[in-house]
């Protein structure tokens, strides 16, 4: 308090922000100069500027008149820079060094606490600085001169060679082709001095018209360092509170963050990781570790994490593989890059990768070069797959890196159900690019059991889980056949019966699950160790209890409908894929997860109104019993019903027929005489699923 009473105020000033120069203020040091030559006595010339680097460019004359000016120095340095001849190309014309160039370069880099104020009736106006440059003489009419000087020695000591000296030898030219860049590569090329300078010098000048101290223009834009408006609204930077404006006036120093030795660019401390969002915290876990348990990666992100979140975030960066998490092939390898090995791009290798990772959800072990003669790619690719996420086992293979994880696959059946059901989906897709055949989709269970003994409790428990299933067999499908004669009767007027469709009538005694034999090899069968528990209301052979069939029949009717409302003609295959990533769309514990088999979803799309078109492929075919299995909606209530009847009654007699005879088939059915974009039209929106299963 006594300090305060011995330093009174005695005067407050009020302070303005002025905004009409702001990011267009550049302070300019220049260099010192002798006492008898002022600033009024330089004349500029020209300048010039970059915007982006903040470099600028001035070159002003000098006054040859002045006392302090050397005129022989002055002779001497033209002389020695442009010779004795004067030409346009010349740097001094008048034969004397009458202008000097002032390159710019930073003073600092973060100009932000910096301002350029002017004072004026009791006001204080201020306005930010976007740069400070310092201008400092630029010597490149030095190397012009040594450029010269070259020149006339290079002139006289060949001057007098003969014809044959001045004619250039032959030399051995060697032509290499580079390999193509990694991204490593890139980065380091990007970050390079030779790089940057390149940069630097293809950003073109841009030039000024530089105004006197004492011009009308620059008195102009000097009334722009003055705040146009003195109302508060215009002004509410200034309105905080004292601490708050020493904060704006001298933020904090970042100098010593900068002093910090830097880490490695993928190096990333657990300080820093737990400052990111959750969903970025585990994507980089998972792309650094590539294959963790859920234990590991929950006390990886500290205590409090709620689990639930977590499991949400995984599943959109990795993959269940016996009931541990792989990281995603898209994660590792992002869209436009390339192999560091090959050159191949990022999609055949997401598609080999994903190949590896399905082969471990059957077995636990998987040999390279089967790998390498499916994928068809490099050995140190499919080398990189592996190593992932398994161990190279001497005569044996590779071996998954992580034992089985049968507890989170018991805490979690839904998130595994889910997994099991996207897998299926890869399966599909993996199928059609790679032809797969059938020794590759078929599991070694053998091999499975022996690798894995600790499964021998899960067997004992599926087996008892079976053993009570067969005790309820007789009562579960009595239940069902009775559920399924009263679905059959409420639909029975909504179809219609054509004589001319062969329809195939399929038994209803016999139970035809839906196909997972591709996935049985892992854990006794089981896809990721989904185990049924003792007591489960679980389907039997596809056989549901009596409480859930209503609602899974109203469920699996309503995507039926709309499947062949979008798609009028489906094969078996097809429906069962879309099944499938319908499924994995759904939320954990739907209806639908408690299992639905082919026989059922066969009976459901019958029940809508479709209905089984024998179409007679040839008997050498390589389509799969299910491709054969072709379904179609009779009357969609669109106008092009009659079309598609005649196109199916066409498709029933020959599984390939000319477009002229179905052209005149359907001008003579339906009475109308279409041309060919009509026709083309009708097999595109009404058939276009079996003709192109008919193309392939």
């Amino acid at each position: 308090m006594a300090n305060e009473e011995d330093d009174p105020i005695i005067q407050e000033i009020d302070v303005f922000l002025a905004r009409s120069l702001l990011e267009k203020l550049y302070l300019f040091q220049y260099p010192i100069r002798p006492a008898s030559m002022t600033y009024d006595d330089v004349t500029h010339l020209s300048a010039k500027i970059k915007p982006k680097q903040q470099k600028v460019e001035l070159e002003m004359a000098i006054d040859t008149l002045n006392p302090n000016y050397c005129r022989s120095k002055g002779e001497q340095i033209a002389l020695n820079v442009d010779g004795t001849c004067t030409d346009e190309t010349s740097t001094y014309s008048s034969k004397l060094m009458d202008k000097q160039t002032f390159c710019s370069s930073q003073a600092a880099s973060n100009v932000s606490r910096y301002a350029a104020a002017v004072y004026k009736k009791g006001e204080l106006h201020l306005t930010p600085l976007h740069g400070i440059l310092q201008l400092r003489p630029s010597f490149t009419y030095l190397d012009k001169a040594d450029a010269k000087h070259r020149e006339r020695e290079a002139a006289n000591e060949g001057g007098d060679s003969s014809q044959d000296e001045a004619e250039d030898d032959v030399k051995q030219i060697t032509v290499r082709f580079s390999r193509p860049e990694t991204e490593q590569a890139r980065q380091r090329r990007v970050q390079s001095y030779e790089f940057l300078q390149k940069r630097q010098a293809e950003e073109h000048w841009v030039h000024l018209h530089y105004y006197g101290l004492k011009d009308s223009r620059s008195e102009h834009e000097r009334q722009y360092l003055f705040s146009q408006g003195h109302g508060l609204a215009e002004n509410t930077e200034l309105i905080k509170s004292p601490s708050e404006y020493l904060m704006m006036l001298m933020p904090p120093s970042v100098e010593e963050e900068n002093d910090k030795p830097m880490a490695p660019s993928n190096v990333l401390s657990m300080a820093q990781l737990r400052t990111l969002p959750l969903a970025d915290q585990i994507k980089i876990l998972m792309k650094n570790v590539k294959v963790m348990p859920f234990a590991n990666l929950m006390s990886l992100l500290g205590s409090g994490t709620d689990s639930t979140a977590v499991l949400r975030c995984v599943q959109q960066v990795a993959l269940l593989v016996q009931g541990n998490w792989v990281v995603k092939s898209d994660v590792l390898y992002p869209k436009d890059t390339s192999s560091p090995h090959s050159g191949v791009p990022a999609e055949v290798l997401c598609r080999g990768r994903d190949f590896v990772m399905w082969k471990f959800t059957q077995d636990r072990w998987v040999v390279r070069k089967e790998v390498a003669a499916v994928t068809k790619l490099c050995p140190e690719d499919v080398k990189d797959f592996l190593e992932h996420m398994s161990v190279a086992r001497i005569n044996k293979g590779w071996e998954f890196m992580l034992p089985y994880d049968e507890d989170f696959v018991k805490k979690h059946p839904d998130i595994v159900q889910r997994q099991h059901m996207l897998w299926m989906g890869i399966q599909a897709k993996l199928e059609k690019v790679y032809n797969l055949l059938k020794e590759h989709l078929a599991p070694k269970k053998q091999e499975a059991q022996s690798a894995h003994p600790l499964l021998v409790s899960g067997e004992q428990r599926v087996n008892m889980a079976k053993a009570k299933a067969k005790q309820n067999y007789g009562q579960l499908e009595k239940e069902f056949q009775r559920q399924k004669a009263e679905m059959k009767s409420n639909d029975t007027s909504a179809k219609t019966d054509v004589p001319n469709i062969r329809i195939k009538e399929e038994p209803v005694g016999a139970e035809e699950p839906m196909d997972t034999s591709a996935f049985e090899g892992l854990n006794n069968g089981l896809v990721n160790g989904l185990h049924p528990a003792e007591g489960s209301p679980e389907p039997v052979n596809g056989h549901l209890p009596g409480g859930c069939i209503d609602r899974v029949a109203q469920e699996l009717k309503a995507f039926v409908s709309s499947t062949f409302k979008k798609q009028f003609v489906l094969t078996l295959s097809e429906l069962k894929r879309l099944f499938n990533l319908h499924l994995a769309s759904l939320p954990p514990g739907h209806t639908l997860f408690s299992g639905i088999s082919d026989k059922m979803l066969q009976d459901m799309v019958l029940d809508t109104g479709c209905k089984q078109i024998l179409v007679p492929f040839p008997p050498q075919t390589a389509a799969s019993p299910d491709e054969l299995k072709v379904y179609a909606l009779w009357e969609a209530g669109d106008t092009y019903d009659q079309h598609r009847q005649v196109l199916l009654e066409i498709f029933s007699r020959n599984y390939r027929v000319r477009r002229n005879v179905i052209q005149s088939q359907l001008s003579q059915e339906c009475g109308e005489d279409l041309n060919k974009q009509e026709v083309d039209r009708v097999l595109k929106v009404s058939f276009c699923s079996v003709v192109g299963l008919i193309q392939s």
